[in-house]
């Protein structure tokens, strides 16, 4: 049995109440270990460790942060093999997804603030008729929370941490409750690094207490968030009489427009993978496919042919394409959806039903699931699932996709696949989402901005977007006359 243990002031410490809640083993819905319950008393205690090791930290050179941070980065891939096998236990992804993709980008993160903060700018205006000369400072805000989720959790995690304490702050960090086991083995590698003690502190627990008490700290002058988006107008709620600034990324239902003219097998491949990865437990997986009326049927036959051979299996399994589910709730959550889609009278194509797996019988496997809908208005196409869930739906015109696409009240991402030049621009400029994906889906840059519109969101990560974030800016005026 694993004990998890809260991370303040470099130290591995019992929650102050020695409340604890359970870990649950997705593949096979077994308790495997503990995690503190925290609350208000063990978020202060954090606070005060960061508060504490804020001026220091500050007053560190860029050159020392970039440093350490680097040496994150480094210890992350040495450590690749620990901590993709404890993501995948801990998370119920495939071995192979968070062993390619969740540790090495983790660990990409740090490398890119590590470097990110040394080529960070300030502006000059010099008015030399006037012998006055204006600049601008970039500072740390001081002690920030960052809360991440439980779909990829060390990536979105070290996300957050790194340009937080590579601008200069101090973090008090809340992993999700339900995946805790990676932040806290990445706690060792921080001090192994030589992360100054109260640098990062993090606390376990639920968002009713622990998330809330990190939200309404006095002391906490920043949030950044990434989570549902009814929790996100709660943490609105409660920040906007203490004027805290806010980076919220929240949900979405994120429409993948297919073209006749498209690369048909690219798009094809493409399409599986961002309708099924990770289960689709990811916010920016197409979830709504709109298919132009000529190649419709087409593609509902080619696509479904792909999907029925995409294995369900335990994470430890090389052949694993659709791992567990997160959660026994978050399982039954989706398949209500799927069973609300078929009452209402759309059709499901393949999939549906929740799957036994060899050794792992009560795991939360759910099959990877394709529903023809008749109606955009339908609630399967207008809410957040989050899931191995997806729609498709035929599309006559332009004009008609793009009010199909526009039509819910996220705004995150799309996918446009066609080698019309015109029509590229057409939609890159008329989707209402933060991030448009021509002909490909989930290329990151991480120097480019990340974030949604409507419902999806509040402000951008990525690049200097983020370390603009974790700064407050301060202009100084000199009159040399």
């Amino acid at each position: 049995m694993i004990t998890i243990k809260n991370f303040i002031g470099g130290n591995h410490i019992d929650p102050l109440s020695n409340k604890w809640l359970e870990m649950i083993n997705p593949s096979n819905g077994k308790s495997y270990g503990k995690l503190p319950n925290s609350n208000k008393q063990d978020v202060e205690l954090a606070f005060m460790s960061a508060e504490k090791a804020f001026t220091k930290w500050s007053l560190t050179s860029i050159k020392e942060r970039s440093a350490i941070l680097q040496k994150i980065a480094k210890l992350t891939e040495q450590n690749i093999d620990i901590l993709a096998n404890a993501e995948s236990l801990d998370n119920g992804k495939p071995l192979s997804l968070s062993k390619n993709i969740d540790i090495p980008r983790a660990a990409e993160n740090f490398r890119f603030f590590g470097q990110a903060i040394t080529q960070f700018y300030s502006e000059s205006h010099d008015q030399p008729s006037e012998k006055t000369i204006n600049f601008t400072l970039r500072q740390p805000i001081g002690v920030v929370g960052c809360i991440s989720p439980w779909n990829l959790p060390l990536y979105l995690f070290t996300w957050k941490i790194a340009p937080a304490i590579a601008a200069g702050n101090c973090v008090v960090a809340k992993p999700s409750e339900i995946t805790p086991y990676t932040a806290y083995l990445f706690s060792n590698i921080c001090n192994e690094a030589g992360l100054p003690k109260g640098v990062l502190n993090i606390v376990n627990g639920n968002g009713e207490d622990c998330g809330q008490a990190i939200v309404e700290h006095p002391g906490i002058k920043a949030i950044s968030f990434t989570g549902g988006s009814k929790t996100g107008i709660q943490i609105t709620k409660t920040t906007a009489p203490m004027l805290k600034k806010l980076s919220l990324e929240l949900g979405g239902k994120n429409p993948n427009i297919i073209f006749s003219d498209c690369d048909y097998n690219k798009m094809l491949n493409t399409t599986l993978k961002s309708s099924f990865s990770n289960q689709g437990q990811i916010c920016l997986c197409g979830s709504r496919i709109f298919v132009e009326y000529s190649i419709y049927e087409k593609f509902k036959s080619d696509f479904i042919k792909k999907v029925k051979k995409l294995k369900v299996g335990m994470p430890s399994n090389s052949k694993t394409d659709i791992g567990a589910l997160v959660s026994k709730t978050h399982m039954n959550k989706i398949l209500s959806y799927i069973n609300d889609a078929k009452n209402a009278g759309n059709k499901i194509l393949c999939g549906g039903n929740r799957v036994k797996i060899k050794g792992g019988e009560n795991g939360f496997y759910v099959e990877p699931t394709v529903i023809e809908v008749f109606s955009n208005d339908c609630k399967i196409n207008q809410e957040e699932i989050f899931g191995p869930v997806v729609t498709v739906m035929p599309f006559k015109n332009d004009i008609e996709v793009l009010k199909l696409a526009n039509n819910v009240k996220y705004g995150l991402s799309a996918s446009v696949w066609t080698s019309n030049l015109k029509r590229t621009m057409y939609f890159s400029q008329q989707l209402n989402v933060g991030i448009v994906w021509i002909n490909t889906w989930m290329q990151r840059d991480l120097r480019t901005p990340f974030g949604g519109v409507k419902d999806s969101g509040m402000g951008r990560e990525g690049g200097f977007e983020v370390l603009r974030f974790f700064t407050e800016s301060k202009n100084i005026c000199i009159n040399y006359k």
